[in-house]
């Protein structure tokens, strides 16, 4: 009886046990990746093509095929990795898809364990509770159960309220788009790729849209229903710590063997939270300029679109500077903990100070760093870093440049995973939306009307901005000219003192970056310095604005850098606040009528201008004043043919 008992209740004990220590050993993770057949997007061109008309090599953004330098010099060495040169074939794009899904490069730990993005009243469990409430049809907005109150602001959220998260499902999936799940170390983690927001879920058929971007996505929301917002400090408008000491008591000690007070983490917290929510869905601050300027999430429709970025910044490097810009998002934006080498100069901070900052009050008690500890946050830190020798918790390099940034690291690092070669994965990524191509419109359109919407496209000087394969001009323009909401624009200026040379290791130096390796000047003297300094903002320069591409604008709305021109399916449903603050999804061809239509526009404008959450986070829809309506001499009929021109475009 006794071994009976045994074996009905100490084997499975032993079995638990046994696959607890497998876990921690194997460390397993998921991440959904669509396939083919689950994906709206026609197959691209480039995937169609590979290998039909040879190899084909990216130089620093050119584009070049190889049997071109052998007709000219045969054995010629120019395609090489020794210069730079980086193969474009079926490997390389297979690589890139699989990472902008299931790459995180690590980031779950500072999502998981620092920022608590999943310990507060957003749980794993509720979010699977939703998921499986969906028995496989999908949504564009998972609706999580609050797990317990919350109180941001003057709001209060209760125990068992839904929020929208914004967070896409596919149709026959059980896991988020873009939010990879790992069990590490005895614990769940939640980290971000790529396609959480340049992929989303078409509203009709649940199915996956491949670089259009997930305009409803609450980033914000989900940022401050986390336990340690505080660690995202920089992307708000909290611009001094100083103002959030209450015990002088409470320090830390310096870079320089002094001290210096901490900020109280509840009163810094509370002040993060009330900002994040005040960003729009769809919208996201990705820097770091302690000023809260949150723009669109932009497309991934990005063949011929260089330069990078809002402003232009991401101009240098593989793939004209989409490499540069994909690595952006996982250098900087999700681990604040990267920046600490540029703390004093982008933040005013001590670096212990800046560190201890967003470490006081992490969620995971392993890095939560104790002032009274005695340590150093940097000596506390190192005990606990899951990846020794680079700055941060994510998968980083330092950039032979470093600790200086520079135009193809504008952020000072450079992502890369042991085991693969550098940029590697980022290359990968660019590769593949490039050859990203937007689904057909289900509406047929008259071709005539088309043609129609063509002239007036032409007459009305858009083809002056918007020309070429990518309908873009590849220009910034000053904030000063373009008239859009301004501060933006700014957001890069302090770096203009830390910028040194370009360089990176050659293409197939291995992670981790052996110390002989080779470095190689990246080619920039092809860039306009006036250019440059527009889109950092550098001098006297008020910053710039890179002229939009206008492939996909069908899954693009709302418009402008700040999305701020929104109107919904009914004329009357405008601005942010008639749109997404009331639930409703903007509508593309109204959308697109209010940035040409003078009277429509300045209803949005009106709109915007009423809500006080959205002036203290810069979003105003005004600007780019170039309008196509009856005071510049437009019938309503040619405006509207040029709006189904528009949506056409791909």
């Amino acid at each position: 009886m006794k071994r009976k008992r045994w074996l009905f209740i100490g084997l499975p004990i032993l079995i638990l046990g046994a696959g607890c220590a497998l876990l921690l050993w194997w460390e397993p993770e998921y991440a959904y990746v669509p396939p083919a057949s689950k994906v709206v997007n026609p197959p691209s061109i480039k995937a169609r093509m590979m290998g039909e008309s040879g190899q084909e090599y990216d130089l620093w953004g050119q584009s070049i095929m190889k049997q071109e330098t052998d007709s000219m010099q045969a054995g010629s060495p120019f395609l090489s990795s020794e210069n730079g040169a980086i193969p474009i074939d079926e490997a390389l794009l297979k690589l890139g898809r699989k990472a902008l899904y299931k790459e995180t490069f690590g980031n779950e730990v500072f999502l998981t364990d620092i920022v608590g993005i999943v310990d507060g009243p957003l749980t794993i469990r509720n979010m699977a509770k939703a998921i499986m409430k969906l028995k496989g049809q999908g949504t564009s907005n998972l609706r999580v159960e609050l797990a317990e109150d919350a109180t941001i602001g003057d709001k209060v959220y209760k125990k068992g309220d839904k929020v929208d998260t914004g967070i896409d499902v596919p149709k026959g999936a059980y896991a988020p788009l873009g939010m990879p799940v790992k069990f590490s170390q005895g614990r769940l983690k939640v980290g971000i790729s790529c396609m959480a927001c340049h992929a989303t879920v078409d509203r009709e058929t649940k199915q996956v849209i491949e670089g259009a971007p997930n305009s409803d996505l609450n980033a914000g929301l989900v940022l401050a229903l986390a336990t340690n917002s505080s660690a995202y400090f920089t992307h708000t408008d909290v611009d001094n710590v100083a103002k959030f000491i209450k015990d002088l008591n409470r320090t830390v000690p310096t870079s320089d063997n002094r001290t210096a007070p901490l900020p109280d983490p509840a009163a810094l917290e509370k002040a993060v939270d009330e900002n994040l929510v005040k960003w729009p869905p769809g919208n996201f601050d990705s820097t770091i300029d302690m000023t809260s300027n949150p723009s669109q999430i932009p497309d991934s429709f990005t063949k011929g679109g260089h330069p990078y970025g809002w402003s232009g910044f991401a101009a240098a490097g593989p793939f004209h500077g989409l490499s540069a810009f994909s690595n952006n998002v996982h250098a900087q934006n999700s681990d604040s903990l990267a920046q600490v080498e540029a703390s004093p100069e982008l933040f005013g901070l001590d670096k212990e100070v800046y560190l201890a900052t967003l470490l006081q009050n992490s969620a995971n008690p392993k890095f939560r760093y104790d002032p009274r500890s005695g340590l150093k946050p940097s000596e506390f830190f190192a005990k606990v870093d899951p990846t020794p020798g680079a700055p941060g918790v994510n998968e980083m390099i330092k950039p032979p440049s470093f600790p200086n940034l520079s135009l193809m690291a504008p952020d000072g690092l450079y992502i890369s995973s042991r085991g693969f070669k550098v940029g590697e994965q980022v290359n990968g990524m660019a590769a593949y939306q490039n050859t990203l191509v937007p689904p057909d419109r289900k509406e047929k359109t008259n071709a005539e009307v088309l043609e129609l919407g063509r002239t007036v496209f032409q007459r009305a000087q858009c083809i002056s901005c918007h020309a070429g394969e990518a309908f873009t001009n590849n220009r910034v323009i000053s904030s000063a000219i373009i008239g859009t909401e301004p501060s933006r624009a700014k957001a890069l200026k302090k770096t203009e003192k830390l910028f040194g040379p370009t360089t990176m290791f050659t293409p197939d130096t291995p992670v981790p970056v052996p110390r002989d390796a080779k470095v190689l000047e990246v080619p920039t003297g092809h860039l306009d310095p006036e250019q440059m300094k527009l889109a950092f903002a550098w001098g006297d320069s008020p910053g710039g604005y890179k002229v939009k591409g206008l492939i996909g604008l069908r899954w693009t709305a709302p418009y402008l850098h700040d999305g701020g021109v929104a109107v919904g399916p009914d004329l009357t449903q405008v601005g942010i606040p008639g749109t997404f603050l009331q639930g409703v999804e903007p509508d593309p061809a109204n959308s697109l009528r209010a940035l040409i239509d003078k009277d429509l526009r300045q209803q949005v404008i009106v709109a915007n201008e009423q809500s006080q959450a959205l002036k203290e986070v810069h979003v105003a829809g005004i600007g780019h004043e170039h309008w196509v309506d009856s005071t510049t001499g437009f019938t309503k009929e040619q405006q509207d043919a040029l709006i189904q021109y528009l949506l056409s475009l791909k």
